[in-house]
Formats: structure tokens, sequence, C-alpha cells
């Protein structure tokens, strides 16, 4: 029997907002509350996780940390997994709070269950997807044959106390000259794409988290139920706007 998840949509988010919402719902978790999804996306910002704390994050930012600001982009370190990403408009984040221990899950497991949560949701509009061994996140070569595969969504996560945090970053429709300030997950080989370059035409976020829905709910055998406004742990109104 599918097990019930709740969704929060948010629209647009601070990032910092988003780290309060990750904590409340890990803390309401592991008290015995209900798991949660989050789909959102944020104000621009780079972040720099766990691989990029002893400085290959930074080693990987391509332009000073004040042009970043002048740009209207913040620079967070943060504790998930992987090295720098860039989150902004256009691109679909998808935060799960789940009690991976309960679901027999493992990190490696976890992650790979992700990519194959979007690689799901790509083929579902038409777009051939895969993992990489050794490169986390989703690829496609857009269906070129012989096309070199470009990332097209990034996975990071944090497990603590068996409940996931953090989580997927798709380019649904992502202006891409951000990443031109960074080596995107230090991968210095290989480009970044988006679904709407992929297709060559707009595409709507509402589309994408269509299909992310319900290709979340087939990998994780999970029923969505999304709560009425003000229910649950969510951020103060102001911040679900993307303003403080």
């Amino acid at each position: 029997m599918a097990s019930p998840v709740l969704l929060d949509r948010f629209g647009t988010l601070l990032y910092a907002d988003a780290l309060a919402w990750m904590r409340d719902a890990h803390a309401a978790l592991a008290a015995g509350g209900p798991e949660r999804l989050a789909l959102l996306q944020h104000d621009p910002v780079y972040t720099i996780g766990a691989r990029g704390a002893d400085g290959g994050g930074r080693e990987h930012l391509l332009v000073p940390a004040a042009e970043l600001a002048a740009r209207g982009a913040a620079l967070e370190q943060v504790d998930r997994g992987g090295d720098i990403t860039f989150h902004g408009p256009g691109q679909l984040v998808a935060y799960p709070v789940l009690d991976l221990r309960r679901r027999g899950l493992r990190a490696a497991d976890y992650v790979r269950a992700l990519e194959a949560t979007v690689i799901g949701a790509l083929r579902a509009v038409g777009v051939p997807a895969e993992g990489i061994p050794g490169r986390p996140g989703v690829w496609t070569a857009g269906g070129r044959p012989g096309g070199t595969p470009e990332k097209i969504a990034a996975v990071g996560v944090r497990i603590r106390r068996g409940i996931s945090q953090h989580g997927l970053a798709l380019n649904v429709s992502t202006d891409l000259g951000w990443f031109d300030a960074i080596v995107p997950c230090g991968i210095r080989d290989a480009g970044v794409t988006s679904l709407e370059r992929v297709l060559g035409r707009r595409v709507p976020i509402a589309e994408a988290e269509a299909a992310l829905a319900r290709a979340f709910e087939q990998r994780f055998d999970a029923t969505l139920v999304e709560e009425e406004p003000g229910a649950g742990a969510r951020p103060a109104a102001a911040a679900v706007a993307g303003r403080g």
C-alpha cells in the first residue's frame, strides 16, 4: 500500500527559509510526524556542499563572491553532499524529508532513487536521460545519437538520524548563463542543459512539477497529499513569496 507523503508547493522560496523548513520537517518526522516533499524554486543562490568544504568548492567558483552579489546571487556553504552548484528561477527543486530506515534505503540507494525519479519524469515528457557511474545527477544527450551527455539535474543529500534532507534540482527553463560562474559540481569536462533547451520549447514549471510528482509517487511507492494553506511545517507567507 502506498504511503502518504505531505506535499508543500512553495513557489519561490529564499534558500535560508528552505533550510528552516527542512530542519522543522526533519524534527517533526523524527518525533513521529509525517514524511514531506517540498517543490519550489529559489532566488539566485550558489551553494557549496560538504565535498567542497575543504576549499574545492571555492576553487570551482570562477568569479569573486562580490561579483555574484553584484549579479543578485547569494553564496552559501551547506551541509549536503556534493560540490558547488546553482539554484535559481526556472529550476525545479525537490526536497524530500523521508524516513529512509523505515523504507529500507541506504544513502547510496536513496541517491539512485532520486536520479531514477528525475529520469522517469524526463522520459514522461519525451526526454531520454540516464545516470552515469561516478557522476552524480542526471544526464541527457537530448536524443542526439552519439551526442555528449550534459547535466540536466543535480542531486545532493544529507542523511541525519536516518532521515533525508536536501534533494534534487532539475533545470527546466533555467538561464544557463548562471552556471558560467562555476565548475558545476566540480566536473570540468561536461556542460549543463535544461528541459527547455532539449525540447526546444517553453516548458512551464507546473508541467515539470506534475511529471516529477508522478515519478516520485511511482519510485517511492507514495501518495502525495497536499495540505490546506497554512497547515503543517510551512515558512511564513512572506518567505513563501521569496521576499523577507
